[in-house]
């Protein structure tokens, strides 16, 4: 949650890291993460408005409480697949309309799928905002769609395939270590969809799935930008108010059964270059878990992988010089149980086993003696400088919220994040690492070329 790149965090770090950890011994408020206002219209649309003033700009977006991991099975793909759809026209905006008109506002427009949601934006001056609500209300229940249009952009959603994942080997080795961390829940199934299943969608499931699904009760619209929130909230009112909710289907998954065993993937393939090493352990999220157990896990994380002062990096890259990369990842923000991923590319001369080693030298030394408390203020600065310079970035706000909310996050949770990372502390890191890092639960991967 909130990651920038390397580069930026430093920057920001060293920028705000002084005011903050200043304003800490002033025992000065920590601020909250933006300011959202947010109502419900009649028909259980959620609306959350981020007054921006600094440019005539605005980010329009509606969320869809929806994603892979809710598909029926043997239906894989079925939900980005009717987000490619959703460009396909209603009676009053023909085929391809949408984006042509955005464009010639001077705007863009667009739509992403994950396993937990699906989403549709646009980025356009601010003065067109009625107009982007009034397309976007259009075909939350007005998509027009036959066996002509569906066949023709299967098409398009196999080649999609074809280029992001058959053709990369690293795409494919990710598919089946997610297919292996997940026992029984379908985060282990591709977004995209397992080919063999895409080719057999129809247009009746497409339908099926949007008529099920697309309704204002089920969506979040998210407005960002040089807008004032009462008007945000009566023009949403009038274009989006009329809509009609449908009866949703409870948000049930499968979820996981215990797991008692580590797994080890090895894949080779002709097209791979370089080797690679990745392990994953089973962790918490924001919507079900401790909630300071997971801000302590994010904390950690910055720790050991948040730039090049980082224990990973200075330990693999810098001292050792065993790596050419090396690092780790944690998803807080999913709707259901997540992973902790360590990762690391030996460099010539080394190989997975000495990265592999040296990552776990320094998970066990985390094990064993926790974090420094130098360690532990440094992050803490990093990542609420990094909270503060998010406020600069109206897409990223917007990007924000409707992910967390969509995940089940609570509004709460969201705005006084940089309050619950300032008070995590040494105990909490090791206590939640101790009971992340169990190997029973986690996968090994070695991406590696083919034997000469």
């Amino acid at each position: 949650m909130l990651r920038t790149g390397v580069a930026t965090r430093l920057l920001f770090g060293l920028i705000f890291g002084l005011y903050i950890s200043t304003a800490a011994q002033a025992n000065i408020d920590i601020p909250k993460l933006f300011d959202p206002k947010t109502t419900t219209l009649e028909n259980g649309m959620q609306v959350v408005v981020i007054e921006d003033d600094r440019a005539p700009v605005v980010t329009h977006m509606v969320w869809y409480k929806i994603g892979a991991a809710d598909e029926p099975r043997g239906k894989a793909g079925i939900a980005h697949f009717l987000e490619h759809l959703m460009f396909k026209g209603t009676d009053k905006y023909g085929p391809g309309e949408f984006s042509r008109i955005v464009a010639e506002l001077g705007g863009q427009d667009n739509a992403f799928t994950s396993q937990d949601y699906t989403a549709y934006y646009q980025r356009a001056n601010v003065m067109h905002l009625p107009l982007l609500m009034e397309m976007e209300a259009d075909r939350m229940q007005g998509l027009k769609l036959n066996d002509e249009v569906v066949g023709a952009e299967l098409q398009v959603i196999l080649e999609e395939r074809s280029q992001r994942t058959d053709n990369n080997p690293g795409a494919q080795f990710g598919e089946q270590l997610d297919a292996a961390q997940y026992l029984a829940h379908p985060y282990g199934t591709p977004v995209i969809g397992w080919r063999h299943e895409m080719e057999g969608l129809t247009t009746q499931d497409a339908i099926d799935w949007y008529k099920t699904y697309y309704s204002p009760n089920n969506a979040i619209l998210i407005v960002a930008g040089h807008v004032k929130a009462e008007e945000v909230f009566e023009l949403a009112k009038r274009y989006y108010g009329p809509k009609v909710p449908q009866s949703l289907p409870k948000r049930e998954r499968i979820q996981e059964p215990p797991q008692l065993a580590k797994r080890t993937l090895e894949m080779r393939d002709k097209r791979v270059r370089e080797p690679s090493w990745r392990q994953s352990f089973m962790a918490p999220v924001a919507r079900t878990g401790d909630l300071k157990e997971v801000r302590a896990l994010e904390v950690l994380d910055e720790i050991l992988s948040g730039g090049t002062t980082s224990r990973l990096y200075s330990e693999l890259v810098r001292k050792q010089k065993v790596a050419a990369g090396a690092g780790c990842y944690y998803d807080s923000g999913s709707y259901d149980p997540s992973i902790f991923v360590f990762w690391a590319a030996p460099v010539n001369g080394s190989s997975l086993q000495d990265v592999e080693k040296a990552v776990w030298n320094v998970i066990n030394d985390v094990l064993e003696k926790g974090v420094t408390e130098s360690e532990l203020s440094e992050a803490k600065d990093r990542m609420l400088a990094a909270a503060i310079y998010a406020r600069d970035d109206l897409n990223g706000a917007a990007n924000l919220f409707g992910r967390a909310l969509t995940s089940g996050v609570k509004m709460q949770d969201i705005v006084n994040w940089p309050e619950q990372i300032s008070k995590v502390t040494q105990e909490d890191i090791l206590r939640a690492a101790r009971k992340v890092f169990d190997e029973r639960t986690s996968v090994v991967g070695k991406l590696m070329p083919e034997e000469k």
